[in-house]
């Protein structure tokens, strides 16, 4: 059997890492089934991963004007853009299962306006995505379709926190070449 290897990072050991991190990796196994290999990449550096999992959760878990399923979508629809694998895989496996859709993810990756979103998710997207390419050039003009469809000033800075915090994310996956877990391919399709 041929292994590959995750990061071109050295992967702790589980034993090896302080025991919250343990812990967590425990607590995701038995959530998921498995570790995403998010994890163990961002182990190389305990005090990173707990940062990076801290501002993740506080994100994606915090009440909202979000459903999950559109935060999934900027993640999928951004990272697609930044060309990340790791993340258009594994966030598009949630993706699909938040939103009962198998089609959706791909569909969002690869062209979101064509996607079957809705138009309320559309405007969300193209304002995620100017923030993704060109956050220096958001103005007043840019939160009026925003408001039209819905989001309220707390949502609109959520769409933005999390095209951010996940443009990071797709830079540290990218340059250590973070590979998916195989689980995430199939997740959410039949």
């Amino acid at each position: 059997m041929t292994t590959h290897a995750i990061s071109r990072f050295p992967v702790p050991d589980l034993a090896a890492l302080p025991a919250d991190l343990q812990t967590l990796f425990h607590d995701v196994s038995e959530k998921a089934g498995f570790v995403p290999n998010v994890f163990w990449v961002l182990a190389h550096r305990p005090d990173e991963l707990r940062a990076f999992w801290a501002y993740h959760e506080a994100l994606m878990r915090r009440e909202s004007g979000l459903s999950k399923g559109e935060r999934e979508m900027i993640v999928v629809a951004t990272s697609a853009e930044n060309n990340c694998l790791y993340c258009v895989v594994a966030h598009g496996a949630i993706l699909r299962i938040y939103e009962k859709k198998p089609l959706v993810a791909d569909q969002v990756a690869v062209n979101y306006r064509k996607a079957d979103i809705s138009p309320r998710q559309r405007a969300m997207l193209d304002f995620a995505m100017k923030v993704c390419v060109h956050s220096d050039q958001i103005e007043e003009a840019d939160f009026a379709p925003l408001h039209a469809a819905g989001f309220d000033d707390e949502d609109i800075w959520d769409i933005a926190a999390i095209t951010a915090f996940f443009g990071l994310s797709n830079r540290m996956a990218s340059f250590s070449n973070m590979m998916p877990n195989p689980e995430f391919y199939l997740m959410g399709r039949v």
